[in-house]
């Protein structure tokens, strides 16, 4: 059976910076996941929104999100530079994460983040600045070691999902999780490379992102606090 399932357009303000998004809560739901887009990439990304969708089957909250602006997304096609600015892409997904907390429709659900390529690295910045708030995030292909120092200081129990064939991801995810202290599990999906592309591979990520995110961002599942 279908799930009831709330969808908006929302303009989430950072600063003087004003980004798009698409907001979806599925009826019940206990968690949202804010999606990173990697290099080049947007809310429109055809992977990103196929694992979006398995997430809100199962009862996940998802807000996909343009880190940067039109105008921004125009110069970064030429120039290549902002898309790897994990400083200015990290600033904006924290900002996101303030706009979910304040929000009357979000700000009761635990925070999760997916992020993909360079994102994975900004989500993981973004994490390690709300150790408090954020309590999952999951990397598909990504490039963790560009969160550089902030890696020791995540506290959200964090999934790497590497191709199998992605031979030199693979190494760089080896080495961040290495500088984790929270809990840090690889996943490579053999026969896959850097996007996924290979027939089957992106179902196989948005199950292992729809059962990591379910055991730490609904209550029947997510590991009690100590004390």
């Amino acid at each position: 059976m279908a799930r009831s399932v709330y969808e908006k357009l929302v303009h989430v303000k950072i600063g003087n910076t004003s980004l798009e998004g698409n907001l979806t809560i599925p009826k019940g739901s206990e968690g949202v996941v804010l999606f990173a887009h990697g290099s080049g990439s947007s809310r429109h990304s055809p992977r990103n929104q196929y694992v979006a969708g398995v997430l809100q089957e199962a009862g996940l909250s998802t807000l996909l999100i343009d880190l940067l602006t039109v105008a921004e997304e125009r110069v970064d096609a030429y120039t290549m530079h902002l898309r790897f600015d994990i400083g200015l892409l990290a600033q904006r997904l924290a900002g996101a994460t303030d706009w979910l907390v304040k929000n009357q429709e979000t700000r009761h659900l635990n925070i999760g983040y997916f992020g993909a390529s360079t994102g994975a690295a900004a989500a993981l910045v973004a994490a390690a600045k709300h150790p408090d708030i954020v309590k999952a995030v999951v990397s598909r292909g990504g490039r963790p070691d560009l969160a550089g120092s902030s890696l020791p200081h995540v506290k959200a129990p964090t999934l790497l999902i590497v191709g199998g064939d992605d031979t030199p991801v693979i190494e760089l995810n080896e080495q961040a999780r290495v500088q984790m202290r929270a809990e840090c599990k690889i996943v490579i999906v053999p026969g896959a490379t850097h996007l996924f592309e290979e027939p089957g591979k992106i179902e196989e990520v948005a199950k292992l992102a729809t059962d990591w995110f379910t055991k730490y961002l609904t209550k029947a599942n997510a590991p009690k606090s100590q004390s």
